[in-house]
């Protein structure tokens, strides 16, 4: 298969935008809704428009013997995105998405743990100079900002490390498509179960916001699902990171956040050991990246 890093790379570095562009709606959102709420909506978007989609493939392309695999999944999911909404309210965006992006740090270690794959010996101290960055930026006690907010920013990463491993398990038998829709599925179900205890009505504002957030989050994943076809997916990994200097930015303009000097040396830490962990051969299978 032909490579082309050019291209993989931008649509790596547009899926970044829109991620980013999403934590800001996300965040807007929040100021007025629950966050129980705002997964729901996320949720429910992403499944109206990737619904009549993934339907088209008919009976045989959504059929499935892996239903536990994809709860799983979804599950993991679906607790990863409240942990980072909720991380997304409280803390500076460009911080907020560098804890749920530091999700290479934990897949080998998950992975070893539930399916008893032997991280590379890379692996640990990556997570040594990780953990030692995202206590740079968190610094619970030390910093202006939440520590509990950081903390719960921090298991998004490896909430969505789980779900990611719980691709990896059903990926012998599942193609993309199908892990996406009962995801899409799954994950509204779930999503909806505390509405019934917590549903607040979303102003006009906030829904027109959330409804643009599962759009972009949508759109994300489509240009990292293309990214990832353009070239191997350590390739491209780096470049999803720009995530980061882009809600940098959005956070300072939009709110006049600043990151200071020693947030600022912990996220070059986090983004080097995961860049380092997805360049390292065999530790995150090419099924994962693609799901």
């Amino acid at each position: 298969m032909s490579h082309d890093l050019r291209r993989g790379a931008l649509h790596a570095v547009l899926a970044a935008s829109a991620f980013s562009v999403m934590g800001v709606c996300i965040k807007l959102a929040a100021a007025t809704t629950p966050n129980t709420v705002i997964v729901f909506v996320r949720c429910a978007v992403s499944l109206f428009i990737l619904l009549p989609l993934l339907l088209r493939r008919g009976g045989a392309g959504i059929r499935t013997r892996r239903l536990g695999g994809h709860l799983w999944r979804a599950g993991f999911g679906i607790l990863a995105m409240y942990a980072f909404f909720y991380a997304i309210a409280r803390l500076p965006l460009a911080e907020a998405i560098l804890l749920t992006y530091s999700t290479p740090l934990w897949i080998p270690f998950i992975a070893w743990a539930w399916i008893g794959e032997k991280p590379a010996a890379i692996a640990f101290p990556a997570a040594v100079l990780g953990l030692a960055g995202i206590a740079l930026i968190v610094k619970p006690g030390l910093h202006p900002i939440d520590p509990l907010a950081g903390l719960i920013g921090a298991a998004s990463g490896i909430l969505a490390g789980c779900a990611m491993v719980s691709i990896r398990r059903i990926a012998d038998t599942e193609p993309p498509a199908r892990i996406v829709f009962y995801f899409a599925l799954m994950g509204t179900a779930i999503a909806s179960l505390p509405l019934p205890w917590s549903w607040t009505t979303p102003s006009s504002d906030a829904l027109a916001l959330l409804v643009g957030a599962g759009l972009l989050a949508t759109l994300g994943q489509i240009h990292l699902t293309r990214a990832y076809g353009c070239a191997p997916a350590a390739l491209i990994s780096p470049f999803t990171y720009a995530a980061v200097p882009i809600s940098a930015v959005l956070g300072w303009w939009l709110w006049d956040e600043r990151i200071d000097l020693w947030s600022a040396v912990g996220a070059l830490l986090v983004i080097g050991t995961c860049v380092l962990i997805s360049l390292w051969p065999h530790t995150l299978s090419h099924e994962s990246h693609r799901a």
